[in-house]
């Protein structure tokens, strides 16, 4: 027969592993996502000079209540162009399926292994994100991007060494994750590979401003 502290103590672990778990996949009504602010992010047209926007298909392997919704942003004038796209659901799903790992299932070779980055943003505020770069070539196209991600839970933009962990401690506060990709093209010249110039600077941060202001930040 079990000891009475011994008996607490697996009580305890297997309620909190029910607690945790409930968050993650959202099964309690405190642990509910707050629908309007989903819409709202990933409904948002962000706006940047000239550069236009059109929702475009994405084909992002997605968990069960996730979602995620691409716009592809280009400017008449310059010829620049980008592909922004919002991802939402179990904090456990959007904190995986990081670029360096989906890129390459999808046949990409990685040019640049991630690399953590501060973004400076209006405000004095800054953004943590990776960066990596990615090459596929086929039969009939030749691509090659550069890709930048970043979550929030709250509207601080955030690039943890350990998302999974980093934000399971947040499950009870806020239940839903959201992770944005920005995909912008490189040259298909090996020896054309620009660094981020003020432009590719200044929509990154008119992006992160924008998705921040309509959490309320």
């Amino acid at each position: 027969m079990l000891k009475t502290p011994t008996f607490l103590v697996i009580v305890g672990l297997i309620v909190a592993g029910a607690v945790v778990n409930g968050a993650a996949t959202q099964r309690w009504s405190p642990f509910k996502p707050d629908q309007a602010l989903t819409n709202r992010l990933h409904t948002l047209e962000l706006r940047f000079e000239d550069w236009q926007s059109a929702e475009v298909p994405t084909d992002m392997p997605l968990s069960e209540r996730s979602i995620a919704t691409s716009r592809r942003y280009a400017s008449p004038t310059s010829g620049r162009s980008a592909v922004v796209t919002m991802i939402s659901g179990i904090p456990g799903s959007v904190s995986a399926h990081t670029p360096d790992v989906c890129y390459p299932g999808s046949g990409y070779k990685t040019l640049r292994e991630p690399k953590r980055v501060t973004a400076d943003l209006p405000g004095g505020r800054t953004a943590e994100m990776y960066v990596a770069e990615f090459e596929k070539k086929t039969a009939t196209k030749h691509d090659r991007a550069r890709v930048r991600w970043t979550w929030a839970a709250d509207g601080e933009w955030v690039a943890p060494d350990n998302p999974r962990w980093q934000f399971a401690t947040k499950l009870a506060r806020v239940p839903v994750l959201y992770k944005v990709y920005i995909v912008t093209p490189l040259p298909i010249d090996p020896e054309e590979r620009p660094e981020d110039d003020a432009t590719a600077r200044a929509f990154v941060a008119a992006v992160l401003t924008q998705y921040a202001a309509a959490f309320g930040k």
